[in-house]
């Protein structure tokens, strides 16, 4: 590293800490860019091995968009959850170092030490009686997407005999429609394909899915509809980050912070939009609604 590059670096850091000081979060960030000598007074913590390592550990998803994405000619990563790793990284003077997993499977990774965060999980209670989460990322919204002529703002819209819906059977998506649209005629399929072929073919008016799954699947064929979030009420799914659970809180708490400063001055959305975009979803497309 050239002593302009080590320059750089010190500059970028004395920033960071200048604005979180300005919003009040100072204490928590100041304490992550302490120095690693002062970091390790406090105790032996993951926080304290990144830093020392000079690495930090993450899950990476293959073929889930807008999170991950991998070139599969340069094997390079993209998409939203390795921008927000990319900023941590950044402001820890660290590198990123990947292991390919799965949702389930970064839980695993998290409590063998395998990883130090993982991101994009779901804190289901089961899920929180083995690893820690750093708060909501952003809350992931259920809707529907809707055959061309049909109209709908709310679950009580298609919650209707005549309207008929299909599901991927024992999914969220199932156990939503089924909650939310009980009196519609549901088709439980087995996979995703089914179901957007279900779409496609006209034989069902609607599907009821998470944002993510609807917006990426029209904007691969817009003849499906229109995807809306559906209102009365929201219903919505947190999307967070895992970290494995350890006696001394500075990492998870360190992450709670950096979260909330970024959904604070929009960068959240700004990332989620752009990783979006590797899936041919135009920013206009994103509902306004949507709370990130």
């Amino acid at each position: 590293m050239t002593q302009s590059d080590e320059t750089k670096i010190s500059e970028d850091r004395r920033e960071a800490l200048r604005y979180a000081l300005a919003i009040g979060s100072g204490a928590a960030l100041a304490s992550a860019l302490a120095s690693p000598a002062s970091a390790q007074a406090a105790g032996d913590n993951t926080l304290d091995r990144i830093r020392s390592a000079k690495v930090m550990r993450i899950a990476v998803l293959p073929g889930e968009l807008p999170y991950f994405n991998k070139d599969l000619a340069s094997g390079t990563w993209s998409g939203m959850c390795i921008e927000m790793a990319n900023d941590i990284a950044k402001l820890l003077d660290v590198k990123l170092e990947y292991t390919e997993s799965t949702y389930g499977n970064s839980i695993l990774d998290l409590q063998s030490n395998k990883i130090d965060v993982g991101f994009a999980l779901n804190p289901t209670p089961q899920r929180a009686l083995v690893v820690d989460f750093c708060g909501a990322v952003f809350n992931h919204p259920f809707g529907a997407m809707l055959k061309k002529g049909l109209e709908a703002k709310t679950w009580a819209d298609i919650n209707k005999p005549e309207v008929r819906i299909a599901v991927d059977a024992g999914s969220a998506n199932e156990a939503v429609a089924r909650r939310f649209a009980p009196n519609a005629t549901i088709k439980s399929l087995r996979s995703r394909d089914e179901v957007m072929l279900e779409m496609s073919s006209g034989r069902v008016d609607c599907v009821v899915n998470a944002l993510v799954l609807g917006l990426t699947a029209i904007a691969k064929n817009p003849n499906l509809g229109t995807y809306k979030i559906l209102q009365s009420p929201s219903v919505a799914i947190p999307s967070s980050m895992g970290v494995r659970r350890e006696s001394d809180k500075t990492w998870r708490d360190f992450l709670a912070t950096w979260i909330d400063y970024n959904r604070g001055i929009g960068q959240m959305r700004e990332w989620f939009i752009k990783g979006l975009s590797l899936s041919g979803v135009k920013p206009e497309d994103v509902p306004v609604e949507l709370n990130i």
